[in-house]
């Protein structure tokens, strides 16, 4: 079977005051010349299609447009809520839709939707967990040993799959990969958590035995610990420190006994870009190129002018972010971006200990250390 994965759709997400509706209408319309071109004979959906858990209604009509042209070309959907969708609405006629092989998990009950398929090695068996916390699984399995978000996971998705088992997984949330967290960018809610981190993540060894693992939650398209367990990653830039950022579907070749990913790159309506120079240079008619394109600009002008956000639109209209590093401050920013990268490796209690001894001038005492300890076991971080 060729399933092709996607994630975070975020259908209705505005950046810096753009509507993105008509760049996603754009990149679903790719997304079905993909299906016909790799002869795709299912999608899956990887938890936030939608940006919010209200989203406007040209975001709930293009989703139904793309569910409607899928189910035409006799393509099953796969979707699962992420944490940006409401769970109770994305569950709404769920039934009624499964007519039309689109199959939808909103709301964990007590474990994942599974989701039967026929190809040319028999059945092929999809389970469908949307994203959960941990005080949901508690909820509807009691009796579980729940202590945090990995050993939820773990109760949540019930017996792996055994030998000779075809399944894959359709999954939302925050997994490790060889210890590591994955790379975020600026556009996932969950970035800052990771900053300082403290997020709780989920072992990317509790979905051994499964084909494949399709993941949604980070926007960076990578793998976690293995090729088989991967995050599509959104299909467009979402944040603009995604600036040039390729974007990608995964089409997973499912055999009998195994899965192969592989990337197929997506073309924006407007490319996100990050442009670094003087004002007068950027916006040269000569250097000018691809003026529709989203536009960061750092000038490096000595003085700021007043009109600079005007003359940069005038010769990019989609200009959404203005903002200076001159002359030598270019060094000091990198710097900063250094430090700020620095920062982002550290655990909460090397953040709390270099923050107080900035403040009082003195290291924590071994009192003091056992203390924050304490608060951080009971606020649960």
């Amino acid at each position: 079977m060729n399933l092709l994965h996607l994630a975070d759709l975020h259908l209705g997400k505005r950046v810096n005051g753009f509507d993105l509706l008509p760049d996603q209408r754009y990149i679903l319309e790719q997304v079905l010349d993909l299906c016909t071109s790799h002869n795709v004979q299912a999608v899956a959906l990887a938890g936030d299609i939608y940006d919010t858990a209200l989203p406007p209604a040209a975001a709930v009509l293009l989703l139904d447009w793309f569910l409607t042209e899928l189910a035409h070309r006799n393509i099953p959907v796969l979707a699962i809520a992420g944490n940006h969708d409401s769970a109770e609405r994305l569950d709404y006629a769920a039934g009624l839709l499964s007519n039309q092989q689109v199959y939808l998990a909103g709301q964990f009950t007590s474990a994942p939707r599974r989701v039967i398929l026929q190809d040319e090695f028999g059945e092929l068996t999809f389970d469908l967990l949307p994203f959960v916390r941990p005080a949901t699984v508690r909820h509807c399995l009691p009796d579980a040993d729940i202590r945090d978000e990995d050993s939820a996971i773990a109760a949540a998705l019930g017996p792996l799959p055994t030998a000779g088992e075809r399944r894959v997984l359709i999954a939302h949330q925050m997994v490790l990969g060889s210890g590591s967290l994955p790379t975020c960018s600026g556009s996932e809610s969950i970035a800052a958590d990771v900053n300082v981190g403290t997020v709780q993540a989920v072992d990317a060894a509790r979905f051994t035995g499964y084909l494949y693992t399709a993941l949604g939650h980070i926007h960076r398209p990578q793998q976690v610990g293995c090729p088989t367990v991967r995050y599509a990653g959104s299909p467009l830039c979402y944040s603009l420190d995604e600036c040039g950022a390729q974007k990608s579907a995964v089409l997973v070749h499912i055999g009998a006994n195994g899965a192969e990913p592989e990337l197929l790159p997506l073309r924006p309506l407007h490319a996100m870009r990050h442009l670094t120079g003087p004002l007068d240079q950027l916006t040269a008619a000569d250097t000018v190129t691809d003026a529709e394109d989203y536009i960061w600009a750092t000038l490096t002008d000595p003085v700021p002018r007043p009109d600079a956000m005007a003359v940069l639109r005038a010769a990019y209209p989609n200009a959404m972010k203005l903002d200076y590093a001159p002359g030598d401050a270019l060094d000091t920013g990198s710097d900063a971006i250094q430090q700020a990268a620095q920062l982002r490796t550290m655990g909460f209690d090397e953040l709390f200990a270099r923050f107080f001894e900035k403040m009082h001038g003195r290291t924590l005492t071994p009192e003091e250390t056992a203390a924050l300890a304490q608060l951080r076991q009971e606020a649960g971080l």
